[in-house]
């Protein structure tokens, strides 16, 4: 009897440890990109550890996914697998103290993520519910939410085999695919997934092929490009089942989720969507995305995943005015500049009269006199020579740069290349010291291959990779994408197209200027004082810069979207900056430029009709206050300037004319008693009352002709 309740209970222990395994959340991220859009750079290292704001870009996917609350973690190499298991080995991920309760590198001989799907069903290692993700997502997604919603529909439909996470973002974000647009056909009523398709540049039909059968069976359809597919899915095991039948399939869109699709009728599988809209993911997927990403980071979008978050052991960040992060060590020289929109790592030493202007620098970095960088990744230990300029281009670790050399927008510099003094490197240029560019080169055909010295100069080193015909697609995008800076004036970006998390998901108990990061560290010390103080002066130096430089309406939103957010300033403060940068432009053109108030004004308020309309929110409301606070303080900040009672009358007119300012807004500003409260006050608003008389006049006659 003893022996039967033994193996009665252990019977009972393996059934309790199998649902225990099953409440496991696992995680497969896929190390490998099974690409080569990150060339000459991942000739070299694996696109995983390559620097993102200095930081490897697989510890965001990790930090990613801890928050996520995910237990086991299968992380898929293939190329550069020994570097990839040295690194993680090595980091926090593996410590006592990590959230992971197993994490196991798995290296394979995949050549596509097809492969590596059917290499893990063929391990028996996912034993319930898991995430899918690419190793280069960042994110701030909580993913409770859709985890429950994916479950709850497991349980009502076993055939509810997937849910995909994507980003509402518009057709043009800049972190969408530039060459192909992802076209989602979506049952709203049920989240479901109908039809996938992508839709290419270079062809010619602009149709989308729907299955007529669909139709039918569900009451509303939608088609939507307007979606970023950030690669992050939630996956039961029939998933890898799916894999291994469909033995052809290699990518996870074009050929998995279309034929997933496609094949309903007979394998009845459905894959649904979790669309979000208040929380940031994106993956960095090329070089295009590489540069928006980290723009967003930088500028605060991603919060809390900031360089002052400090992911890495060691790293040291600060947040200083203007979105500057720089770690402790920095030397800067008397005369050097460091402008808006940059990281310097630790020990990095600029020398006089350089000036680094959006861009981000690495460690150990030695930058020399006179060197001009915007717009740049320079990652550690790179040298850069006396009186060269660098723009929108990326320095691999450890490359040299003479001096007087110019790198032009585009070029990409891989690790350990050196290029002599004096030499100019084209935009066109991707340049490595890699032994396997090297043997490329010299069997290249005459014609096409390139002299080393034409490239690098006398006395350097570095190949140009040569492209072959397996490449054309993706020289495709990174011609498409213009190298690594985009032209914003096309795009259309909303406040809800990227996002941090709100303030209401921060702690109640954190006083104001303090933000905590991901590993529990404070990420700033200001008081509530010097934090109004501090994004004021901030704000209104982004804004006048703007103004002065005529740079597109949606840069600017972005910009200051990414300031209010960074210290969670209100819309009073907002609009307090942008009345301030707005006078100070108007006041600087006047005495520089001979143009008329009433055309100064005009010019400037039709070109940033958008950013003004983005700080009032009454539109439609009976009481106006946000119209109002905007005319309080323009006409407060008037009444110091000169012609301030000018500038106040075309202000609110041409804001009429443009549907920015309501005739109700304006009449509540009027007979606001702040408003003439002081003489200065009601000085400034003088010429206005004419306007604010006529807008009553004239709706006493429209109502006098509708009483006809």
């Amino acid at each position: 009897m003893s022996r039967k309740g033994q193996k009665g209970g252990s019977k009972g222990e393996k059934a309790a440890d199998q649902d225990q395994r099953d409440d496991v959340l696992q995680a497969v991220v896929l190390a490998d990109s099974f690409e080569t859009r990150f060339q000459p750079f991942t000739l070299e290292r694996p696109r995983c550890l390559l620097p993102l704001v200095n930081t490897p870009i697989i510890e965001y996917t990790l930090e990613f996914l801890a928050n996520a609350g995910v237990e086991e973690i299968f992380v898929y190499c293939g190329a550069h697998t020994d570097q990839v298991e040295d690194y993680i080995r090595a980091s926090k991920w593996c410590l006592a103290s990590s959230p992971f309760s197993r994490l196991e590198i798995i290296k394979s001989t995949s050549r596509s993520v097809g492969d590596a799907m059917r290499d893990l069903d063929s391990r028996d290692a996912i034993t319930g519910d898991f995430i899918i993700v690419s190793g280069d997502v960042v994110s701030n997604l909580p993913l409770e939410a859709a985890l429950t919603a994916h479950r709850e529909r497991r349980a009502a439909d076993k055939n509810a085999i997937m849910t995909m996470i994507l980003r509402e973002a518009g057709p043009y974000h800049r972190t969408k695919a530039r060459r192909t647009t992802p076209v989602f056909t979506l049952d709203p009523t049920k989240n479901r997934c109908l039809h996938y398709e992508e839709m290419s540049l270079k062809q010619s039909s602009r149709y989308v092929n729907i299955d007529p059968g669909l139709l039918p069976d569900h009451s509303e359809i939608d088609i939507r490009t307007d979606l970023i597919d950030c690669r992050i899915d939630i996956c039961t095991p029939d998933v890898l089942a799916l894999w291994t039948d469909s033995f052809d399939y290699e990518a996870p869109r074009t050929q998995f989720l279309f034929g997933v699709l496609k094949d309903y009728e007979l394998n009845g599988k459905t894959i649904h969507t979790h669309i979000i809209t208040d929380q940031y993911a994106a993956r960095v997927r090329d070089l295009a995305a590489y540069d928006a990403i980290s723009k967003d980071i930088v500028s605060r979008w991603s919060y809390p995943i900031c360089p002052d978050s400090n992911l890495l052991a060691g790293q040291s960040y600060r947040f200083q005015r203007g979105n500057i992060y720089k770690e402790d060590g920095v030397i800067l020289a008397r005369s050097s500049v460091i402008e808006r929109r940059s990281v310097i790592g630790h020990k990095t030493s600029i020398g006089d009269g350089s000036v680094i202007r959006d861009s981000i620098i690495g460690r150990r970095c030695q930058i020399g006199k006179d060197v001009t960088i915007e717009g740049a990744y320079i990652w550690d230990d790179t040298v850069i020579g006396n009186g060269s300029t660098i723009r929108q281009a990326v320095i691999a670790s450890e490359a040299l740069v003479g001096s007087r050399c110019t790198v032009e927008p585009g070029a990409l510099l891989s690790y350990g290349v050196r290029i002599a003094n004096d030499t100019t490197v084209a935009g066109t240029r991707r340049i490595t010291a890699s032994d396997k560019t090297k043997a490329l080169v010299n069997r290249a055909a005459s014609a096409s291959s390139v002299n080393e010295e034409a490239v690098v100069g006398r006395g350097g080193y570095g190949y140009d990779l040569v492209e072959s015909s397996d490449d054309e697609d993706d020289q495709a995008d990174r011609i498409a994408s213009s190298g690594l800076i985009y032209n914003l004036s096309h795009l259309n970006i909303s406040d809800s197209s990227v996002s941090t998390l709100h303030s209401d998901d921060l702690s109640d108990e954190l006083p104001r200027g303090h933000r905590q990061s991901t590993s529990g560290s404070f990420t700033t010390n200001l008081s509530e004082g010097s934090h109004d103080d501090e994004f004021h002066n901030d704000a209104v130096a982004g804004i006048f810069d703007a103004l002065q430089r005529g740079e597109s309406p949606d840069v600017l939103q972005i910009e200051l979207q990414g300031l209010r957010m960074g210290v969670d300033a209100d819309y009073h403060r907002v609009r307090r900056a942008l009345v301030t940068a707005y006078s100070d432009h108007i006041q600087q053109s006047m005495e520089s430029i001979s143009i008329g108030i009433s055309d100064m004004v005009s010019q400037t308020l039709k070109k940033y009709q958008i950013v003004f309309t983005r700080t009032m929110f009454d539109k439609d409301k009976e009481s106006k206050p946000d119209q109002v606070d905007f005319l309080l303080l323009l006409q407060r900040d008037l009444s110091h300037r000169k012609k301030g009672e000018s500038v106040l009358l075309f202000t609110a007119k041409e804001l009429y004319s443009l549907d920015v300012l309501e005739e109700e807004g304006i009449n509540q500003w009027w007979e606001d008693e702040r408003s003439s409260a002081e003489a200065e006050m009601r000085r400034t608003r003088s010429q206005t009352q004419p306007f604010v008389e006529w807008l009553a006049n004239a709706e006493e006659d429209s109502d006098d002709d509708s009483d006809d």
